[in-house]
């Protein structure tokens, strides 16, 4: 992503995102109609907005991203299985999974992979895409080091930083961490906290393949040469 890349190749690094509680229907119905207008990677949804987020992209190209185990990653492993399931029967394409941080922090690998592998294996099922979000602010790089290998082990397909609802988001710090760790077998999502370009290309020269950003317009508009005045500065979720 040289100083050439254009705005529609920023967007296709980008899961325009809106997860927030309070989203209502014509909130999603935007987010989709901006999806489709700039092009970007996904739309990240929560999984109640799934079924209408695939069938206001259907056509476009954009595939549908929810999230499994939400927020804060402590739901039982065939319970994550099943929410997987059930979000791609109503049209996910992709799924972003939180770990099982309070075993991790206990030091039990074998559950946090267990629990990773229910849910790549249930996406996989149906050839969809799984990323692992580790919650990097809560945790050591010795235990960012340990959820990449288990997420690695089991057979996911990104790491991701964060949720964008615990303490802090991305750094680059983080990312040039996990993508170390992870290798190029993989690909590595920097979310939460990405609120420009600037902080974007960061990211991207950091080893991320993949952002994930309620900002993504203003992004591209930026990558555009366009002004973004109007677009609010709001944390990525």
């Amino acid at each position: 992503m040289g100083a050439t890349a254009s705005a529609r190749d920023w967007a296709s690094l980008i899961d325009h995102t809106l997860l927030k509680p309070e989203a209502t229907e014509s909130d999603i119905r935007r987010l989709c109609e901006e999806a489709a207008r700039y092009g970007f990677a996904s739309v990240c949804v929560n999984p109640f907005w799934v079924k209408s987020a695939a069938c206001l992209l259907r056509g476009t190209g954009v595939p549908v991203c929810t999230v499994i185990g939400f927020p804060l990653g402590a739901t039982l492993p065939d319970v994550k299985a099943y929410e997987t399931r059930r979000a791609i029967f109503d049209g996910a394409h992709e799924v972003d999974m939180v770990i099982n941080i309070g075993a991790l922090k206990s030091g039990d690998d074998c559950t946090v992979e267990y629990d990773i592998r229910a849910v790549v294996e249930a996406a996989h099922e149906h050839n969809v895409l799984c990323k692992v979000i580790i919650e990097t602010a809560l945790l050591s790089d010795e235990e960012k080091v340990r959820a990449c290998l288990a997420a690695k082990r089991a057979g996911a397909d990104y790491v991701k930083t964060s949720t964008g609802f615990s303490k802090g988001g991305a750094t680059v710090a983080d990312v040039a961490l996990m993508r170390q760790v992870v290798g190029e077998e993989m690909g590595v999502k920097a979310s939460g906290g990405v609120r420009d370009l600037s902080q974007a290309r960061q990211m991207i020269e950091a080893g991320a393949t993949r952002i994930g950003a309620s900002v993504g317009v203003k992004i591209v508009q930026e990558a555009g040469g366009q002004n973004s005045s109007s677009q609010d500065a709001k944390p990525a979720y």
